[in-house]
């Protein structure tokens, strides 16, 4: 991410115990479930996500007015149990809940703010796989973050933009919404004839009838909630092949085109000099989102796809953004304290971009963020408060950590590093402990020096 400023009604006390009574009637073996956690205790976030189950798979099917403003959506999210559920919630803002099915039989649902809570008929067994299809439509929020940034669902001039971090993309779809649960996507929107729809993966034969276009995007890869997009608008769409063959489809808003085609069309080029730097390239497309300037106000790191505004698409951004495919997208924190861990490693990106690239060393760019008073106004992997994620030490004072640890074990180790950490945790989730742990197992040091300084000390030091 770059920031540059930066239902239906409760059922009554005797409907509810005579579903408590079924379901534990009807429950294959004598389950006796217990309400899976609403909420995931996030250091700041706590009510964001839930518990007791594991999304495997949302399928999403939306259409969008953007003369109306209308979205009327279905999700079939799959799942596993990870205990006895006699009910789990879902995070959905706003939107309203038409009807919900658990396994092809109608649920109970009650709502509580972003919170909707769904009771099957049956109670569900730890290991179990199910699948809940919840019916919603509503005109989508757009949500100001604890930072005053906007998120959610963005309206643009001709169209919309959903961006979802760190909580906004359950403005649009209701779902298990913190980046502990990764999960695959198939996304199917219909829109206007005349506009587009671009989202994360790969898409299929976009079909018009009846003045509407119809198509489907499919997300592989696990994806946290927050790096899902939909963009939908009046798009120039291309699809282009790196030399290794991965399918590279970008979209510009058509009033930049002929401005943004030239870079967006580096993609390939600079996803290959990246992979030189990480690794394999974690996912089965790639491709960027050029929206007009000011619609979104910052650039976001959507999986497969950033979405950049064209006052911000430069190819130092660029480069962040893509970055962040390995580092963010397919290494995901833990929790959002390990935040760091995604903007550190992209803005360091840009710093190694511009060492190569921009006759500017490293070191340089060391010394410019050193210099920054506003990257002490907190450690990187504590920031105060949830407006703080997204503050200047998560980004340029994250960086200077990872070019203390490449000072301190040399070019060959660091680069082995860059490399390993993408590959140790790819698709999964990671922590600062995680990190750390791994810097020192790989490089046989103890950095508890280093840590205690750059990662998590208070002061500035006296000198770089």
């Amino acid at each position: 991410m770059i920031h540059r400023k930066r239902g239906r009604a409760p059922a009554s006390a005797a409907l509810a115990a005579l579903l408590t009574l079924s379901a534990a009637g009807c429950a294959g073996g004598g389950v006796t479930g217990t309400p899976g956690g609403a909420g995931l205790r996030d250091p700041y976030f706590p009510r964001l996500g839930n518990g007791g189950y594991d999304v495997r798979h949302y399928a999403l099917t939306v259409a969008y007015d953007p003369a109306t403003r209308r979205l009327d959506g279905t999700a079939e999210i799959t799942a596993r149990a990870t205990q006895d559920l006699s009910s789990f919630n879902l995070d959905l803002a706003g939107l309203t809940v038409h009807g919900v099915t658990v396994d092809g039989e109608r649920a109970s649902v009650q709502r509580a703010g972003h919170e909707v809570t769904l009771r099957p008929r049956a109670d569900i067994e730890d290991g179990a796989t199910f699948r809940a299809v919840v019916r919603y439509s509503g005109s989508p929020r757009t949500v100001t973050d604890p930072d005053g940034s906007e998120e959610g669902w963005l309206p643009t001039a001709d169209g919309a933009v959903a961006l979802g971090e760190p909580t906004g993309s359950m403005a649009w779809f209701p779902g298990n919404h913190h980046p502990s649960d990764k999960a695959a996507y198939t996304v199917t929107v219909t829109v206007p004839e005349g506009h587009q729809a671009v989202t994360n993966g790969l898409p299929g034969r976009a079909v018009t009838r009846g003045g509407r276009t119809t198509t489907t995007w499919r997300s592989a890869e696990p994806m946290a909630s927050y790096l899902a997009t939909l963009a939908v608008g009046r798009f120039d769409v291309t699809t282009i092949r790196t030399p290794a063959g991965l399918p590279v489809v970008s979209a510009t808003d058509r009033t930049v085109t002929a401005k943004a085609a030239p870079l967006a069309a580096r993609v390939p080029e600079l996803l290959d000099w990246l992979m030189e730097k990480f690794g394999p390239y974690p996912f089965s497309s790639a491709g960027v989102i050029v929206e007009r300037a000011g619609d979104s106000g910052y650039a976001l790191e959507t999986q497969t796809r950033p979405v950049i505004p064209y006052d911000q698409f430069t190819p130092g951004i660029l480069v962040h953004e893509l970055a962040h495919q390995w580092y963010g997208n397919s290494v995901s924190p833990a929790s959002w304290r390990d935040m760091w861990l995604n903007e550190g490693f992209a803005q360091y990106a840009e710093w190694l971009y511009a060492e190569e690239f921009e006759d500017r060393p490293a070191q340089e760019s060391f010394d410019e963020a050193f210099a920054d008073e506003a990257n002490w106004a907190f450690p990187p992997a504590a920031p105060p408060t949830a407006a703080d994620i997204s503050g200047p030490p998560v980004y340029d004072r994250a960086a200077m950590v990872l070019h203390k640890i490449r000072q301190t074990v040399g070019d060959e180790a660091f680069s082995g590093l860059l490399r390993g950490w993408a590959a140790e945790h790819r698709h999964g989730n990671a922590s600062t402990d995680d990190f750390t742990a791994y810097v020192e197992e790989e490089t046989g040091r103890d950095l508890t020096a280093l840590w205690d300084t750059w990662l998590y000390g208070e002061d500035k030091p006296a000198r770089p």
